[in-house]
Formats: structure tokens, sequence, C-alpha cells
């Protein structure tokens, strides 16, 4: 077991040596109904321990909609089931200009704290032979916030997913957050926020490089 000033250390750095998130061989051996059920007995037990009257009308039911929330919304990117299907399709305009689409909400969770990160991604790719809905782009990025994360880890898990499915390495991701972690605890700092980019392909130089962030820079104000 780590000592507990590493485990301070890893938290407050936000310290992560995983690009995959870290799953138990057993993740799925538990239906979500069980998962609830689970989580609800054991999150009874810290409400008792904090002295919270779980006979209280307001506390009774908090244990149930705390674990509910955990394994249907806040955390359903964990399960492969849940993720989007990424209809891609022929580019018949053979459209090859830079793609972008930006301001795509960032709702996830630090796995250090499991407090929020809310901010938001800006992607661009360049296509080949496929393109894909735009829509599935947002939903993508919405599946993958939706587990505990570190930002540094969901911007490659986004990339990676993207070029494989558009199959070119020309894909960017830019997400820019804030982090409750930061901002409520230990620093206290309220206004300063994290951005992460990861890119491949043709962003590897910097002229597109720095066409997508002339694109986003002036469409963000």
């Amino acid at each position: 077991m780590m000592n507990k000033d590493l485990i301070e250390n890893i938290g407050d750095n936000h310290i992560s040596s995983n690009v995959n998130t870290p799953l138990l061989p057993t993740a799925f051996d538990k239906n979500d109904d069980e998962k609830i059920k689970t989580i609800q007995h054991h999150f009874s037990k810290i409400m008792e321990t904090l002295g919270l009257d779980l006979t209280d009308d307001s506390l009774s039911g908090t244990p149930y909609r705390f674990a509910k929330m955990y394994v249907k919304e806040l955390f359903y990117g964990l399960n492969p089931e849940n993720k989007p299907k990424l209809s891609v399709f022929e580019n018949k305009y053979s459209y090859n200009k830079m793609l972008v689409e930006q301001n795509i909400t960032i709702d996830s969770s630090c796995e250090h704290h499991f407090l929020p990160i809310t901010g938001h991604a800006h992607i661009a790719y360049i296509p080949k032979d496929k393109v894909i809905g735009l829509s599935k782009i947002n939903r993508l990025v919405d599946y993958y916030a939706h587990r505990p994360q570190v930002q540094e880890r969901l911007s490659l898990q986004i990339l990676k997913d993207l070029q494989t499915i558009l199959n070119t390495e020309d894909v960017i991701v830019m997400i820019a957050a804030k982090h409750l972690c930061v901002s409520s605890r230990g620093i206290k700092d309220k206004d300063s926020f994290t951005t992460t980019i990861e890119y491949g392909g043709c962003f590897e130089k910097k002229a597109y490089r720095n066409e997508f962030l002339n694109i986003v820079n002036n469409t963000t104000k």
C-alpha cells in the first residue's frame, strides 16, 4: 500500500501512468442493478460514519440516488456497451481541408478525488476517404468524459479513437477545463484552468496547428 504522502502527491499533481482507464478483469461481472445495490450499501456506511442520520426523510434516499447517479450518469462511459455507434461515410465531396468541431462540452470527473472536470473540447481532422457525422464526435467525447479521468488521458483516448475510425493520423484534440479538485480544495484557485493538446499526422507541422488554433481562438471569444 502506498504511503499517505505519495497518495496526496499523486492526487495534487494529477499524475497517471496509464493511457487506458484502469479496470479490473471483473469490471463487468455485475450488471448495473447489482452495482447500484453494492454502492448504495457502502455509501450508506460512509454517511453513517460522517454522523448523518439516515432515518431522516431528506437523507434516507441519498445512498440510492448517489449509487444510481454513479452507475447510470456520471460513469456510464466505463461500460463499453454504452459506446456510441460512430457512423462514417464515404468522402464523396473529396473534401480535404480542415474540419473543426469546437466548444464540445466536457462534463467529467477527476479520478483522484471524484470531483467535476468541466470545460470544452475542440477537435479537427482532415478527411481522406471517410468523414464522420458531426454529432458523433460530440457523442464520442461525452462517452470518454463520463468515466473517472485525467485530462491528458481523455485527450489521448478521443484522439486515438478518431484516428482509428477515420483511418487517418490527421486529427487534433484540444481540451480546456476547470478542475474542482483545484478550485474547491488544496490551492483553491477559482480562476485557473488546464489546457491539453494531442495531435498526429499533418498536425505535427506547426502551420497546421496554428491554423487550428487561429480558428479556435477567433471563434470562442
